[in-house]
């Protein structure tokens, strides 16, 4: 919920620094580790201020996970709008998750980590949902609706733990370097799939 008009500003600016101090503060120190005053601190705001913005340190959470996490179902449709054939469309998105990551670690953790806390809050539409999203992208290439739920699963975990070993520095250097890798393990995983 935005903050009312004052003084010539709408307070845009300082809901960004807002949004993108807690998720820094969230994915290190988690969300029951943070407190308001940690993101007002960090910010450079009162604890009111921030309230201005946010009725809760809960709904902040919830806001950027389901904000976040629909914004990269968007981009996950689009390429799926586009033409062309599954394994070029499985590579962008490979190669879209390993940028986000490399980009915005903070990002990434958070909605990695803390996915179990929003998940069940996501709407089902696939451009609000990447789950969704790869599942409508894998039927419309051919999986049967009945294996396109187990076939995204395994799509999605073949991105997913490489991302988790980097953020515990087990992988060294930018996830993106390794898309193509990942990207063919996925198709190898949606080629069993495919069929019968």
């Amino acid at each position: 919920m935005n903050a009312p008009l004052r003084r010539g500003r709408d307070g845009t600016a300082t809901r960004v620094r807002i949004e993108t101090e807690a998720l820094r503060l969230f994915a290190e120190k988690g969300v029951d580790g943070t407190s308001v005053r940690d993101i007002a601190q960090g910010v450079g705001v009162s604890e009111g201020a921030l309230y201005r913005h946010f009725h809760s340190k809960e709904e902040l959470a919830r806001e950027l996970f389901l904000s976040r996490y629909a914004a990269l179902a968007a981009e996950i449709c689009a390429i799926d709008a586009t033409e062309g054939e599954l394994d070029a469309k499985l590579t962008d998105v490979v190669t879209l998750a390993c940028g986000l990551f490399d980009a915005e670690p903070a990002l990434f953790a958070y909605l990695l980590i803390h996915q179990h806390d929003h998940l069940r809050h996501v709407p089902e539409a696939p451009e609000a949902n990447v789950v969704a999203a790869v599942e409508r992208m894998l039927r419309r290439a051919g999986v049967a609706p009945a294996r396109a739920p187990l076939a995204s699963a395994m799509a999605l975990g073949c991105v997913v733990q490489p991302a988790v070993f980097a953020l515990y520095g087990r992988i060294e250097g930018p996830l993106r370097a390794r898309a193509d890798v990942i990207a063919r393990a996925v198709m190898g995983v949606i080629g069993s799939m495919r069929g019968g």
